[in-house]
């Protein structure tokens, strides 16, 4: 049984390694970015719009915090880029959403493809109990960061 210092110092080790992990995923999607011609907010803004499916300019404000006006510069790169397309809402024929292509989804997945592999090489050298048990952990952290984010939205 673990002493409460130990479960302390294993608390702050993996707290260490997350924020590790979290400069070396900016870092990297940062240099994506950059090689796609995009911004690190404009390949992550395709993300969500991937992960979410299509929004309006007004969610897609208030989920990445960017002001309208940077939001419109946003799209209008995604769009020339290939990204997305501005489409009438087909529920709100005066609201415009905003629809993530699959040709933008290939560019990404590509440019990923190598970080998918080794990443699944990896995974083979873990029992399938361990891994289960990474993919909750990993998804309550995440469930975690969404809660800080919104307690800091709230705050400013």
């Amino acid at each position: 049984m673990s002493t409460k210092n130990e479960a302390e110092d294993r608390a702050d080790q993996i707290i260490h390694t997350m924020r590790r992990l979290a400069t070396r995923t900016v870092l990297f999607h940062q240099a994506a970015a950059q090689s796609l011609g995009l911004f690190p907010t404009d390949l992550k803004s395709a993300d969500l719009l991937n992960e979410l499916g299509p929004l309006t300019a007004g969610e897609l404000s208030e989920k990445t915090g960017l002001s309208s006006g940077a939001v419109t510069a946003l799209i209008d790169r995604l769009e020339k880029a290939g990204y997305v397309k501005r489409e009438k809402d087909p529920k709100d024929k005066r609201r415009v959403i905003i629809v993530p292509l699959t040709a933008g989804k290939s560019q990404v997945k590509e440019l990923f493809l190598s970080l998918s592999v080794s990443t699944k090489q990896l995974t083979n050298e873990y029992k399938r109990e361990d891994l289960d048990l990474i993919i909750q952990f990993i998804n309550e952290a995440a469930d975690i960061m969404d809660q800080e984010l919104q307690f800091l939205k709230s705050k400013s």
